[in-house]
């Protein structure tokens, strides 16, 4: 009887699999979606630390900086994106082509969204570094001088203050915008001729993705109402912005890029007005 059972039961798990993956291409093959998606964090960001400096939403378990999603999520946010997005992209673009050079020059935009990751970051750090003094105290009642680092003040006990450009605000903006342009190629793999396993692998991987954009939006929302003041998230905000917009709407359209994600009916219908 279990070796009846079984196949009945990868069969449906596989349906529940492709409806939702379908559900999903729906969203964004809908008008606007892909369009308007990026802008939307400039207005949570505006419209969450409004109602941050309002003090108009209650204290929650994500108000807590100790929350499970900020300590094993956002905080190690960047390798989780490129934990799940990695195989997908390699996978993903082997579809269309097993061309060493071609695989090689769209997985480029791996190493070129971390390096931007890494400026941003390191900037923010230096900018906190340089603009802040060491206290004693919370309270900021006594400077603590010898110190000229975040690190260092720290290391030591005591009290950090300068300005923090809100790198969850940074992160989580541009990891998302990250995967929703590297996932898009499963709107023309789903009508490809793929063999079961890949595309189960890819199924499972485009509904991982989709879910870790979910919690990054979510973990954005948590950041604009409770944390960091409203120019340092607007800043944030922003610098994720120019990194997705310099890299996917200016510069992967060159020659001399990665180039944006494979697209052939889009290719075939500029080809053929």
């Amino acid at each position: 009887m279990s070796s009846q059972g079984s196949p009945a039961g990868v069969t449906a798990v596989s349906n529940m699999e492709q409806v939702i993956v379908n559900k999903l291409l729906s969203f964004w093959r809908s008008p606007g979606s892909r369009r308007y998606f990026p802008w939307m964090f400039l207005i949570v960001s505006v419209v969450g630390s409004l109602l941050k400096e309002a003090q108009l939403v209650p204290d929650t378990y994500f108000s807590s900086s100790r929350n499970i999603f900020n300590l094993y999520f956002v905080k190690v946010s960047w390798g989780w994106t490129l934990l799940l997005l990695s195989p997908f992209m390699l996978l993903s673009n082997s579809c269309f082509s097993r061309d060493v050079s071609f695989l090689t020059r769209r997985l480029l935009a791996l190493p070129v969204a971390t390096a931007i990751w890494y400026v941003f970051t390191e900037t923010f750090f230096y900018i906190e570094d340089v603009s802040g003094t060491c206290f004693q105290t919370i309270a900021m009642d006594a400077i603590q001088d010898g110190f000229v680092t975040k690190v260092a003040c720290r290391r030591a006990g005591f009290h950090w203050f300068g300005y923090d450009i809100s790198g969850h605000s940074f992160i989580l903006t541009f990891s998302t915008l990250f995967i929703m342009e590297e996932t898009a190629p499963m709107a023309y793999l789903k009508t490809t001729n793929l063999s079961a396993f890949p595309r189960l692998v890819l199924s499972v991987l485009y509904v991982a993705l989709n879910g870790l954009m979910l919690l990054w939006l979510w973990m954005f929302c948590c950041t604009s109402v409770y944390f960091h003041g409203p120019l340092d998230k607007l800043l944030g905000t922003l610098c994720g912005l120019l990194g997705w917009y310099a890299t996917y709407r200016l510069w992967y359209r060159k020659p001399l890029s990665p180039g944006l994600p494979p697209q052939p009916h889009a290719r075939a219908q500029k080809q053929h007005p």
